[in-house]
C-alpha cells in the first residue's frame, strides 16, 4: 500500500501573480511546475533549504502543462540538479518545452487575434525570451495512464485532462489521493476574474473525470482561483473544498457556454467595446474584468468556443444545460 507523503506549496513571485510549484517529499523528491525562469533560484531552493530540503536532490520534475508560467523554469530547476531530474510532460503540450518560439504562435493563433496589439507579437517574443530559462528535449512524453514511481511504495498516475490545453496532466499521488491539476479547475478564474481554456468540450469532460473518476482527497491547484465573490480559494483543498471548486466550476462553464454559444449564433459584431466581438457575452455575463491582460483568459476561451462552433455544430436549448459534442478522451 502506497501511504501519504508530505506535500509542500513553493511560491515564486512574478510581478501581480504568485506561481505555485509544489514539492512531493518522497524518496525520489519531485517538484510539479516550475514558475519561470528565475523561481528555482529565487523561489524553490530557499523555500526548500527552509524545510531542510535540497533542490539538488529533486529527480523529478512533473508538468502539468506547457504554458510559460509552469514551464519557464524547467530548464533552470533541471540544472540546479546536475541535469539528473527527469522531465515529465503531455506530448501534447512538450513543443512549449522544447521551443519559445511555440509560445508565440500560441499568442498569434488564439487571443492576439482580439487584443489588437501592434506590437503584441514583440511582446510575446520578448517575454518568452526572459521568462522561459531555456529550450529542452523532455526525459518523458506521457498520454496519460503510466504510473511514475519517486521510489520507495511512493507511486505517482498520470490522468489525461484535456482542456485548459491540448496537453494537460493531472498528477496523482496514489495512496492520499494527492491530485495536482495545474490550471485545468479554473472555477471562476484568477487575478483576471475569468476562466481560461482552449478546447471548451474537453475541459467540462475532464472536470467531470476529476470529480467522478479520481476524486481527489487533497487538490492542488496551480493558481489562488476564486469564488463568485472574488475570494479566492487557496492552492491547497481539502476533498470538501475540492468538490465545491469543481461544482463550481462547471456551473460558471455552463455559463460561459450558454453566453458563448448565443453570442457565436446571432454573429460576432465588431465594436468599439474592449471585448469586441464578444461584447454580449461580456455584457451576459456581467464580465467587467480587462480582457486586455495578460494571460488574456476571456479572449482564450471565446476563440475556443468560435472554433468548435466552426468545427461542430453546438447547439443550446433555454432553460437546459448546453449541448455539445462529446470528443475528450481520458486514460
Amino acid at each position: 500500500m502506497t501511504h501519504a507523503v508530505n506535500v509542500h506549496p513553493l511560491v515564486s513571485p512574478w510581478g501581480r501573480f504568485g506561481l505555485y510549484s509544489f514539492f512531493i517529499d518522497a524518496p525520489e523528491p519531485a517538484v510539479v511546475d516550475t514558475g519561470i525562469a528565475s523561481s528555482p533560484a529565487e523561489g524553490m531552493l530557499p523555500a526548500l533549504e527552509a524545510i531542510g530540503r535540497r533542490i539538488q536532490d529533486v529527480r523529478w520534475i512533473l508538468l502539468t502543462h506547457g504554458h510559460i508560467d509552469h514551464v519557464g523554469g524547467a530548464h533552470a530547476l533541471w540544472e540546479l540538479t546536475g541535469r539528473r531530474a527527469q522531465v515529465v510532460i503531455h506530448e501534447a503540450d512538450a513543443p512549449m518545452l522544447r521551443s519559445r518560439r511555440a509560445h508565440v504562435e500560441e499568442y498569434l493563433a488564439g487571443r492576439g487575434q482580439y487584443l489588437g496589439d501592434p506590437e503584441g507579437e514583440a511582446k510575446a517574443t520578448a517575454a518568452a525570451q526572459a521568462v522561459i530559462s531555456g529550450e529542452m528535449e523532455p526525459s518523458m512524453l506521457v498520454k496519460g495512464g503510466e504510473t511514475i514511481s519517486l521510489g520507495g511504495d511512493v507511486t505517482v498516475s498520470v490522468h489525461s485532462i484535456p482542456g485548459h490545453t491540448p496537453g494537460s496532466v493531472a498528477y496523482v499521488v496514489e495512496g492520499g489521493r494527492s491530485v495536482f491539476v495545474g490550471d485545468a479547475v479554473q472555477v471562476h478564474g484568477a487575478a483576471n476574474g475569468f476562466p481560461g481554456y482552449l478546447d471548451p468540450v474537453a475541459y467540462r469532460t475532464s472536470l467531470e473525470y476529476v470529480r467522478d473518476e479520481i476524486r481527489p482527497q487533497h487538490l492542488y491547484l496551480g493558481h489562488p482561483y476564486r469564488r463568485a465573490d472574488g475570494t479566492a480559494y487557496g492552492v491547497e483543498l481539502n476533498a470538501a473544498q475540492a468538490q465545491e471548486a469543481i461544482a463550481q466550476s462547471l456551473a460558471v462553464e455552463g455559463r460561459v457556454t450558454a453566453a458563448a454559444c448565443g453570442c457565436l449564433q446571432a454573429g460576432l459584431q465588431q465594436t468599439d467595446s474592449p471585448y469586441s466581438p464578444f461584447a454580449r457575452v461580456a455584457e451576459e455575463l456581467g464580465y467587467t474584468g480587462d480582457p486586455a491582460l495578460e494571460p488574456s483568459p476571456f479572449f482564450t476561451s471565446m476563440h475556443g468556443y468560435r472554433t468548435h462552433l466552426e468545427e461542430n455544430s453546438y447547439r443550446t436549448v433555454p432553460g437546459d444545460d448546453p449541448q455539445t459534442p462529446r470528443g475528450a478522451s481520458h486514460s
